[in-house]
């Protein structure tokens, strides 16, 4: 029988499947679920300092409404403080103590004072290691690309000096240079690299004609994306990759890990398909590895990246076109344009 475990970010999971960051993480039912369903880690909710600085301010002007209804009267209610992160920490500690799997923090901030202080207090209710989430909609239109990746591999360095934990990066492929950017990240000493941030769109309404914010989840196929840069990436940079978005089922697992990616997040098939879906992805890799006969994931972790594969130009995208111009004929054949 195939065995599943790895070792990911310097954690030994029992496999690499790995619940990623989702509401689903917020409760602790779901935390037992996935679990018995076999998954190998956990990432916990994000913590969103946009979100706190929010809630904060709502909780301001809600509390300041009828303060000035009454001369005699100078504050209507008791002064009172956002909790701010407190809230997140306790909650986060408590899933920590109730799991038996690695429970992976999660953060996103937009000043470097407040990486730092997240990241610590983090790392003080002793979850396993932490992911940090570093992308951010550009804003100002005179905000170079190279001032961009500045600011956000000195934010990479400054937590690295305050904790302790292994630290992954959670990129969006919105990069002009990618390649060269995780190479600059690599040398700072993070463990992983998740591949890719599912960011939430905005939407036009054409009926009320108002921007909504519709759920958004991924789609099956959007595995390419990361499996292309999981190629890419294997046996060139020291930390591991782990492969996010489009990972629905055993299969598409199967693929990134081929690749060359060390772990591979789920979050959409779980709101698709139920937390159940964990165990159909796990016995689909065991069944698949006692079929080719390979008895750990190193077996044939990587076989297939770039380094390793006989094409060297699979990964690259001027091969695109050589497809497409050596498969015209099947593909007119297969799908006739009249």
């Amino acid at each position: 029988m195939a065995d599943l475990s790895t070792t990911y970010m310097g954690l030994k999971l029992r496999n690499p499947i790995i619940a990623g960051s989702s509401n689903l993480s917020l409760d602790i039912k779901n935390i037992k679920a996935m679990e018995e369903a076999g998954v190998g880690a956990i990432v916990y909710k994000s913590l969103f300092e946009e979100q706190v600085n929010f809630e904060s301010a709502d909780l301001d002007e809600s509390m300041m409404a009828y303060n000035d209804r009454h001369a005699e009267s100078t504050r209507m209610y008791p002064e009172m403080q956002h909790a701010g992160p407190k809230e997140f920490l306790l909650q986060l500690k408590k899933i920590k103590q109730a799991a038996t799997v690695p429970i992976i923090a999660s953060i996103n901030a937009l000043y470097e004072e407040t990486w730092v202080e997240y990241a610590k207090l983090i790392e003080e209710t002793g979850v396993d290691a932490l992911e940090i989430n570093i992308f951010k909609t550009p804003k100002k239109f005179d905000e170079t690309a190279q001032a961009s990746e500045e600011f956000k591999l000195k934010v990479i360095k400054s937590i690295l000096k305050v904790v302790k934990i292994p630290v992954a990066v959670k990129l969006s492929p919105f990069y002009s240079s990618i390649l060269n950017f995780v190479s600059e990240i690599d040398k700072t000493g993070v463990k992983s690299f998740v591949l890719f941030n599912k960011l939430f769109e905005p939407e036009i309404d054409v009926n009320t004609e108002k921007p909504i914010f519709p759920f958004n989840l991924s789609s099956k196929g959007d595995h390419r994306l990361p499996l292309r840069f999981a190629g890419l990436l294997y046996g060139n940079i020291k930390a591991d990759v782990c492969s996010s978005s489009g990972i629905f089922d055993g299969d598409d697992a199967i693929k990134v890990l081929l690749a060359g990616a060390s772990g591979v997040q789920v979050v959409s098939t779980l709101y698709k398909n139920k937390i159940s879906q964990i165990s159909n992805i796990v016995n689909r890799l065991e069944e698949w590895m006692d079929e080719k006969g390979y008895k750990t994931i190193d077996d044939f972790k990587g076989k297939l990246s770039r380094k390793n594969c006989k094409d060297p130009y699979v990964y690259l995208r001027a091969q695109y076109v050589d497809i497409l111009l050596n498969s015209a004929d099947k593909l007119l054949k297969k799908h006739p344009v009249i």
